[in-house]
C-alpha cells in the first residue's frame, strides 16, 4: 500500500494528486476537469500538469458544489480511503440547512397514486376541480 509523502520541498502533479486522494475515480477524469476549469490552486485556475507542495489550497467543483481542501500530504499513486484522508484537510463549509428541504416521497411498492390520491393532493394545493377543467381557487 503506498504511503503518503508529508516532505514539503516535494512536488506532484495537481491530476495525479485529486485521483490519488480519491476525488476523481480516473486519472483522465481528473485531467479532463482541470482542463474544464473545475480545478483551482490558490485561487488560479490550473492545467493538469500544474505541480502543487503540501500546503496549497486546492478547489475542486463537482456536481454542483465546491470542495475547499488543503494539501497535507502527497501520494504516489492512488490508496485506500484512510490513506488518502491524511494528505488533505477538508475546508469545505458545512452546507446551507436551509437548502436542505423535505422531498415527499411515496412508500416503496405503494405505485402510482390513485385517483383519491390525486384529488387529495390537487385539494392540497389549494385547486378545486370541476368536471374535467381546473377552476382558480376562489371561484368555488
Amino acid at each position: 500500500m503506498p504511503e503518503p509523502v508529508f516532505d514539503s520541498t516535494q512536488s506532484q502533479r495537481v491530476d495525479v494528486w485529486l485521483w490519488a486522494v480519491r476525488m476523481y475515480k480516473t486519472r483522465s477524469e481528473a485531467t479532463a476537469g482541470c482542463r474544464g476549469g473545475h480545478v483551482h490552486v490558490d485561487g488560479q485556475r490550473v492545467k493538469a500538469a500544474q505541480k502543487v507542495r503540501i500546503g496549497q489550497e486546492v478547489r475542486v467543483r463537482r456536481s454542483g458544489f465546491e470542495k475547499i481542501l488543503r494539501i497535507t500530504g502527497l501520494l504516489a499513486s492512488r490508496a485506500g480511503a484512510p490513506v488518502a484522508q491524511k494528505c488533505y484537510e477538508d475546508l469545505t463549509p458545512p452546507p446551507d440547512p436551509a437548502l436542505r428541504g423535505w422531498v415527499p416521497r411515496r412508500d416503496r411498492g405503494t405505485g402510482r397514486p390513485t385517483k383519491k390520491d390525486r384529488r387529495a393532493l390537487e385539494k392540497l394545493r389549494a385547486r378545486t376541480h370541476d368536471h374535467g377543467g381546473f377552476l382558480d381557487p376562489g371561484q368555488d
